[in-house]
């Protein structure tokens, strides 16, 4: 079975559907998506709108790039301080 990627337009807009009143498994059914992502999807973007999302998704790859950053400067600490406790 091929997975969809909805895109965070398309997720908040089933949302609204969900808000609006329709019921979870009929949504469900209509987009092709099980009870789990939308309740997971409601967890995460429930309540937002789309430029609220968008901010999301850009703090989120901010935070990812940051994350490596600091794991490449912790590694390299590491070797320079192991590099100077040599005795030469």
């Amino acid at each position: 079975m091929k997975h969809k990627r909805f895109s965070q337009e398309q997720i908040i807009a089933v949302l609204k559907q969900g808000e609006a009143g329709m019921p979870a498994a009929e949504l469900c059914r209509e987009h092709g998506i099980s009870e789990v992502t939308y309740y997971r999807w409601k967890s995460k973007y429930g309540g937002m709108e789309i430029n609220e999302a968008k901010r999301l998704k850009q703090l989120e790859d901010e935070n990812s790039r940051l994350k490596r950053l600091v794991a490449e400067q912790a590694l390299d600490i590491v070797a320079l301080k192991d590099v100077l406790s040599k005795n030469w």
